[in-house]
């Protein structure tokens, strides 16, 4: 698995073009190269993240939608998307910090969440993370999610499966490698997670259909993983979430062996909808019995 970074990345000076409803393979790309890529952009756009933490005081911003946006999403974006584009010129890119993106459609594209959990970010709770996700037929394949404040990253090798990297994260030498996997729940004795910012009644509710022997809560697409790892057996979201939050989280889990569902039909949630929103979902390992809405 090391060599998965032996190959220096080249730099790319063509125009960014938009190819609609083509497959990642019919574009000629390799995932080797990409599985490079997403990895040292996610570490190189942290270490901006936690230059900006590490201030003393930075400018909080309120998009159009009220949410916030930090100096550390802008200066994370920039370096990943950049980066992709230089990488893979004429694969569609779709970023949550540049809203002109959000109005072209494709069934295959990269996505990026450059800062996921801002507010864990501006409140100083650590639960915060970098998201870098391929989508191919309207499906999640290959994504990196990288939480620098918790020294934890998590990807997709060149062939799928999840891993867990730990180390010193040098951007051009991947460290030790643990493949992950979901675990084998008992369904009289769940282990659940569920958000810290956004936890309520709802979800709760839901919840409480579950036999549950014991819940933790995260931020950001944490959740995700710490299904993947085996950490928790089920997450379930019963709130307003758009695909570059949970793209990268999901190829993770699902290449975890976990699943992602819709939470009104059970339906495998999929990608590249209208305005890139996303329904209420369960993340789950396969072996927990889902209950219905």
């Amino acid at each position: 698995m090391h060599g998965i970074l032996a190959d220096p990345l080249q730099d790319h000076h063509k125009v960014h073009k938009v190819y609609f409803n083509k497959g990642w393979q019919q574009l000629g790309m390799d995932y080797d190269k990409l599985t490079r890529v997403m990895r040292k952009l996610a570490l190189e756009a942290g270490d901006k993240i936690m230059e900006i933490y590490g201030q003393d005081d930075f400018n909080v911003k309120s998009k159009s939608d009220d949410s916030p946006v930090t100096a550390a999403d802008e200066a994370a974006d920039k370096i990943i998307s950049d980066g992709l584009r230089a990488a893979f010129p004429d694969v569609l890119l779709i970023t949550e910090e540049q809203a002109d993106t959000h109005s072209v459609k494709g069934d295959t594209f990269l996505i990026v969440d450059p800062l996921d959990g801002t507010k864990e970010f501006i409140h100083r709770r650590g639960d915060f993370t970098v998201n870098i996700a391929l989508v191919e037929g309207g499906h999640p394949t290959r994504g990196v999610v990288y939480a620098p404040a918790k020294n934890r990253m998590f990807f997709t090798t060149s062939t799928g499966q999840s891993v867990e990297e730990t180390g010193t994260f040098d951007k051009e030498t991947v460290g030790s490698l643990t493949e992950i996997s979901v675990s084998e729940p008992d369904n009289s004795a769940l282990m659940v997670v569920a958000s810290k910012s956004h936890r309520d009644q709802a979800t709760d509710d839901y919840i409480g259909k579950y036999g549950v022997k014991d819940m933790k809560s995260a931020g950001s697409s944490l959740k995700f993983c710490l299904v993947a790892t085996g950490e928790a057996d089920i997450y379930p979201r019963v709130g307003r979430t758009m695909e570059w939050d949970t793209a990268a989280g999901h190829a993770v889990l699902k290449g975890a062996g976990g699943q992602v569902v819709r939470f009104d039909d059970h339906s495998v949630l999929t990608y590249g909808k209208a305005d890139y929103a996303n329904p209420f979902f369960i993340a789950y390992a396969p072996g927990v019995e889902l209950k219905d809405a």
